[in-house]
């Protein structure tokens, strides 16, 4: 449960705390955890029901009927997302904004039949505090020598100017949010964890490209390779490299390559340039783009012509003042 945040939503979307907040005895979620975690999951839902006045309780174990009356309207639910989605033609969405949004017209179809019902309870509802609880967890991070932080089995990379800091972190569903002391720094997409406890990675090519142009070959074998391509023409690009070139050139290549993408902003253009390669069945022409960028970031910058004042209009200025003070 993350700070019970999906309860929260709910609960202001109805207007109004129920009395009582029933879960699952959680038995196979705390087995996973050490005692401090459990300890903190324990503190947290009982702060939660505590600001909104709900008397926690969980069902009896082996009482199946208890269980099956919260998992049969999620498993219509979920059947109902299945349904629009074949519908719908494509489970890909541009962003997850978008695919919430999907999930909650869903949602909001499913409450609008059962709205009746709803307006019944509703009239026995609490009324909800003043503000909202937190919807966050907060922990600290050492950031290393390799330009990132271990969270949660996750490793995420920041820019290295941060090496050496300790990090206050905002722990959300989706997103990090990160803070050096009281100063908001950068927010980032949240990861998960792989199946059977494999570590993820959350990684911007931008955040360790000056490390790999010292070191072009460590390319090759890192744990996140597929992960620092920005776009799928890298990936394809580097691919394509490794089978033409020996490794140390194809890594050289491929870090310039990312390193042009960065330094002079032009990732989308240089992803098309990429891919026009691979449908030529070409290799990148390392100094040819990096001519041909270079000269677009210089007939990009404006022209600015600055006129300066001649002095003597500031001597009259002085002179027009002092004859001013005297009079």
């Amino acid at each position: 449960m993350q700070t019970g945040g999906v309860h929260i939503n709910a609960i202001w979307a109805l207007g109004g705390a129920p009395r009582e907040h029933r879960s699952d005895s959680l038995s196979a979620a705390f087995r996973n955890l050490d005692a401090d975690a459990r300890k903190d999951l324990t503190t947290r839902y009982d702060a939660l029901c505590a600001h909104y006045g709900m008397q926690p309780t969980r069902n009896n174990r082996g009482v199946a009927h208890e269980n099956g009356s919260i998992e049969s309207p999620h498993g219509h639910l979920k059947s109902a997302v299945r349904d629009a989605l074949l519908l719908r033609g494509s489970r890909d969405f541009d962003n997850l904004g978008s695919y919430r949004c999907f999930i909650d017209e869903i949602v909001g179809r499913i409450n609008a039949r059962n709205g009746k019902r709803i307006e019944l309870e509703r009239a026995l509802l609490q009324p909800l505090p003043v503000q909202r609880t937190c919807d966050y967890e907060e922990t600290r991070v050492y950031v290393t020598t390799t330009c990132g932080f271990v969270l949660r089995k996750v490793f995420y990379t920041v820019p290295s100017r941060l090496i050496g800091h300790h990090l206050r972190v905002r722990l959300y569903d989706d997103r990090l949010e990160l803070f050096l002391g009281g100063t908001a720094l950068m927010t980032l997409q949240r990861g998960r964890a792989g199946p059977n406890g494999k570590h993820g990675h959350v990684i911007n090519y931008r955040h360790v490209i000056h490390a790999l142009r010292r070191k072009p070959m460590a390319l090759l074998n890192l744990v996140y390779r597929d992960q620092i391509f920005p776009r799928e023409a890298y990936r394809l690009t580097f691919d394509r490299l490794l089978e033409q070139l020996p490794q140390r050139q194809a890594c050289r290549t491929m870090v310039e390559l990312l390193s042009l993408a960065h330094e002079h902003n032009c990732e989308a253009q240089l992803a098309q340039a990429l891919q026009q390669c691979l449908d030529d069945g070409q290799l990148p022409d390392l100094d040819a783009l990096c001519s041909r960028f270079e000269a677009k970031r210089t007939n990009s910058m404006p022209e600015v012509n600055v006129q300066l004042a001649p002095l003597s209009d500031y001597e009259a200025l002085l002179d027009d003042m002092a004859t001013e003070v005297t009079a």
